[in-house]
């Protein structure tokens, strides 16, 4: 881990460390090389576009969940835009073609329902709900049972393939290679005989490929083999994985009081700025910092907002918390920034870079009240 100094940014603030991000996406480029997949950076994880440069510079272009988020891709990423809603109005279709390459639609009778309105040169593709279970967290399970996300095999109807040049394949959540193969497996048993039919193949997101104990290898090789058996072309759509412990997030001490336990108030808010945290739920490191009873001080870290369950988490220290203490939250990149929100009116963190190679600490942004009020009328 580079050096780094949470004095030389304001706090509460997000950090991303350009080195860190730079590893990740040369690990990427690797298996866009190796495996011939076009990878994507999914933008619901990650959409901080200053560093899009950065990221484009290794990676083809940019996932979209919303017209907005496929604005942003196509005027600050600048490559293919693929994108996916679970369901379109005619107006919100509208939005995502002006942005949209490719445009994946959640059913097929959504999609013979707006079809009139797609013109001939926007790739269309279906999503598919393989109905295999991987994700660990139901709430983030697209083929938890009901889910509305993707079509079932009983729902898929193979004379309504005539339009679509793709199958779209988002079925995992910070997983590894082998939860990929399942799904796969899974695919082909059930929609085998239409996949010659199509063009590209969508994986998706949730590979955690850029996690040290990933294995790359099955990958690159599944990847290898759909294209080959196939004749396609395969897309990858990691978003965590481009900014995988990238990250810090800083706070500082405001106060502390005793209640059973000691207890501490940060800058900052679990709700608020770090809300994967209750909703996850997450438990993120702090540089210096172990679990309750590793040190001989533990504290139970809480927000500035006014909900009761806003707490980070109970964590143990060397020393005493000090007052106007500094602490350093790892892995804060994925899921912060785009998750964020002003409930009591608690200020959004400011954003910041850290290049390691200059020493080099910049503020790109910091928000304040108009921020807030512009949000509400």
């Amino acid at each position: 881990m580079s050096f780094f100094d949470p004095s030389k940014v304001p706090s509460p603030s997000y950090v991303v460390d350009l080195q860190l991000l730079e590893r990740n996406l040369g690990i990427l480029e690797q298996v866009k090389v190796r495996s011939g997949a076009h990878v994507l950076l999914a933008l619901k994880a990650f959409s901080m576009f200053s560093v899009f440069p950065q990221i484009a510079a290794r990676l083809d272009g940019i996932c979209a969940s919303s017209p907005d988020e496929a604005r942003l891709g196509r005027e600050e990423f600048g490559k293919e835009v693929h994108s996916y809603c679970p369901a379109y109005t005619e107006a919100s279709l509208q939005e995502f073609l002006t942005h949209s390459d490719h445009l994946v639609f959640n059913n097929q009778r959504q999609l013979q329902r707006l079809l009139p309105f797609i013109p001939e040169h926007v790739s269309i593709g279906l999503r598919l709900n393989p109905q295999q279970q991987e994700a660990e967290v139901e709430i983030y399970d697209p083929s938890a049972p009901c889910s509305r996300l993707g079509t079932i095999r009983d729902e898929f109807d193979p004379d309504l393939l005539e339009r679509i040049d793709g199958f779209h394949v988002h079925n995992l959540c910070e997983q590894d290679s082998d939860s990929l193969v399942r799904t796969w497996e899974a695919i082909e048993r059930k929609f085998g005989p239409w996949l010659p039919q199509m063009k590209w193949i969508n994986l998706g997101g949730g590979h955690h490929i850029t996690r040290a104990d990933y294995h790359v290898e099955p990958l690159i090789e599944l990847v290898q083999r759909i294209r080959e058996d196939y004749d396609v072309e395969v897309y990858l759509e990691p978003g965590e994985a481009v900014a995988l412990n990238t990250g810090y997030f800083v706070s500082t001490v405001i106060d502390t009081l005793h209640n059973h336990m000691d207890l501490a108030i940060l800058d900052s808010s679990a709700s608020c700025h770090l809300p994967d945290v209750l909703e996850m739920p997450y438990r993120p490191g702090i540089i210096g910092a172990g679990k309750p009873g590793d040190y001989p001080h533990t504290y139970r870290l809480g927000g500035l907002s006014c909900l009761a369950g806003d707490v980070i988490g109970d964590y143990s220290f060397p020393e005493p918390l000090q007052l106007g203490q500094r602490l350093v939250f790892t892995d804060m990149a994925h899921y912060t920034m785009v998750k964020t929100n002003t409930f009591n009116g608690v200020r959004l963190p400011s954003i910041c870079t850290f290049d390691p190679k200059k020493d080099q600490y910049e503020v790109i942004r910091t928000f304040g009240y108009e921020d807030f009020k512009g949000r509400l009328s």
